[in-house]
């Protein structure tokens, strides 16, 4: 470190004192000592008639002690000077409405408009705005997930930013990669989301899709056609599926209908399970509603 340390001192009720200032005083303990010492020496000539001189002091480590360098007493000592080549400069009131005019969206108003017109979170808004680079990579996701999902930008916002943030952010965190070497475009991720938004795929089939692009490179609809992926809302299958379940765990049944709830969670996790997944989970929840009466 480097400090300069500057110090005065007064009587009681006095006017402020004549400060010296002790330069490039390169420790804690060495201002502290400084300071202990010049104010010892300010008091010492003060109280012995003297009088104390604006000037620029040296701090010796070893003897504990200041010693003058040079006298600054009047302002050209400080080499304050007016500049001759600097001509008056007014700024009209046009010119000035032109700069603003020509000015980015700055991350303030940016981070207010994602709160007060896209509906999002202040939290989430702040981290899109932190960064140029995000705040690009999110408007260009959100847009065009509103352009394959026929929506306003408003209507895909929250969506757009929750993926990006918490499923984008996080893998790019874990395979040490920024939005610059995304393996996963924002045109991909907002056809991703519209597979999810139209009841393709099911947001946990999703997660898997997703991994499948973090590999792969390949679109989201080649990957669910390819894997067969599609979230079926068979209300057949799904009929038959719940009708297994529910017999299966008769025990459960009984103790749902006793009362116990929490069980109705249990119920869905099996169907889908025993779906692979693949069901839609509206359906899912409205059937086995209807079986359990």
């Amino acid at each position: 470190m480097r400090a300069d340390v500057n110090v005065s001192v007064r009587k009681p009720g006095d006017e402020l004192g004549t400060r010296t200032e002790t330069k490039n005083v390169n420790s804690v303990r060495f201002v502290m000592a400084t300071i202990e010492h010049e104010a010892r020496r300010q008091v010492d000539v003060i109280e012995n008639g003297g009088r104390i001189v604006q000037e620029t002091r040296l701090f010796d480590p070893d003897k504990g002690v200041t010693r003058s360098m040079r006298s600054k007493e009047d302002a050209h000592d400080y080499r304050y000077f007016p500049d001759p080549d600097l001509l008056p400069l007014e700024l009209d009131d046009e010119f000035l409405a032109e700069c603003r005019a020509s000015l980015p969206e700055l991350p303030d108003a940016k981070q207010a408009r994602y709160e007060n017109e896209l509906g999002l979170s202040a939290y989430n808004a702040a981290v899109l705005t932190a960064e140029a680079d995000t705040a690009r990579w999110f408007e260009a996701l959100m847009a065009e997930a509103a352009r394959i999902q026929g929506k306003d930008e408003r209507e895909v916002a929250k969506a757009s930013a929750n993926w990006l943030l918490s499923e984008l952010f996080g893998a790019l965190n874990r395979l040490g990669k920024s939005l610059d070497t995304s393996p996963v475009s924002p045109a991909q991720g907002a056809e991703l989301l519209a597979l999810v938004a139209d009841g393709t795929i099911s947001g946990s089939i999703a997660k898997q899709v997703f991994e499948i692009m973090l590999e792969t490179g390949d679109a989201p609809a080649k990957i669910v056609e390819n894997k067969g992926l599609k979230q079926t809302s068979d209300t057949g299958a799904i009929d038959q599926a719940v009708a297994d379940v529910l017999a299966a765990n008769a025990d459960k049944v009984a103790a749902y209908k006793g009362g116990k709830d929490v069980l109705f969670g249990f119920f869905v996790g099996q169907v889908m399970k025993a779906m692979q997944g693949k069901a839609n989970p509206g359906l899912v929840n409205e059937l086995i509603r209807k079986a359990l009466g």
